[in-house]
């Protein structure tokens, strides 16, 4: 595996490129964000991981317009949230997401989940092709769909369509195997991004998590972290306390052993919060 680092990047489908790791804004209260982003871009993160959901995209906009950085280096996801599914909503949703942020562009908007019915993702998707095509997002893609939605959607792009799913975005951690739907999305070169890649702090006295990071001197975050790299994902840890920031951030001067990267892969199938790729047709 190539040499990563804090400023590794990956090329999307779209021809544009994705940084390695992102920091995630999920339940981070709206009064917290801006401070907590600058933060993360403190230590080197350039890339946050919002969703209309979360109620904090213009916090996470004021701090990439606040922080000095020229906005070319820094990469803002946002996503359509379940309430804003179909053609005419999903329209809605992209221009008050641009709205909210008060960027000029988002560099990547996720259809947030399967709800809604075929038409409605359809839809929803359509809407996304027009809006990149517009120039108000730079590459689009999915999160949480199940392989049954992902062909659904190929099939849909293949025959007429259009677009490419640049990034698929799951839960994904060591205690949650999602081979199956991992195998789909790399076989079309598609970006994999893991939310909760620390299993939400569920796991951390967990007697794999524990014996690794000994082994390594880390902490099981750090360790989480660096096996969801290694695995070829863009983790999103989130944290609001500057010294987490920090330290999930700090795993790019060690790496596993591939031995340890493959016992790492339980085979366990426990989601910590909910699971749309099995809950939708």
């Amino acid at each position: 595996m190539p040499q990563l680092n804090i400023h590794t990047k990956y090329k999307m489908n779209s021809g544009f490129e994705i940084p390695a790791l992102g920091f995630g804004v999920y339940m981070i209260p709206p009064s917290a964000t801006e401070k907590a982003v600058l933060e993360a871009f403190k230590n080197g993160y350039r890339h946050v991981d919002s969703a209309m959901m979360y109620r904090n995209e213009k916090q996470c906009g004021r701090a990439i317009l606040n922080s000095g950085i020229d906005r070319g280096q820094l990469f803002f996801t946002t996503k359509i949230t379940p309430t804003y599914m179909g053609y005419e909503n999903a329209k809605k949703a992209i221009n008050l997401s641009l709205r909210e942020s008060g960027l000029d562009y988002i560099d990547l908007i996720l259809i947030h989940a399967p709800y809604g019915g075929k038409e409605a993702r359809t839809g929803t998707w359509r809407a996304l092709v027009e809006a990149q095509k517009a120039g108000k997002v730079r590459s689009i893609g999915i999160s949480n769909y199940g392989v049954h939605h992902l062909n659904e959607l190929e099939e849909y792009i293949k025959g007429g369509g259009g677009g490419e799913i640049s990034v698929g975005q799951y839960e994904l951690h060591p205690w949650l195997d999602r081979s199956d739907i991992v195998k789909w999305l790399r076989e079309r070169n598609v970006v994999i991004e893991a939310y909760a890649p620390l299993a939400r702090g569920t796991r951390f006295r967990d007697p794999l998590a524990l014996s690794m990071a000994k082994k390594y001197g880390k902490s099981p975050a750090q360790i989480l972290a660096r096996w969801g790299l290694q695995n070829g994902f863009v983790p999103l840890p989130k944290s609001v306390t500057p010294q987490r920031i920090k330290e999930n951030a700090d795993v790019f001067d060690f790496a596993l052993s591939e031995d340890d990267v493959q016992k790492m892969h339980t085979g366990e199938y426990s989601p910590t919060d909910w699971d749309p790729t099995v809950d939708f047709d």
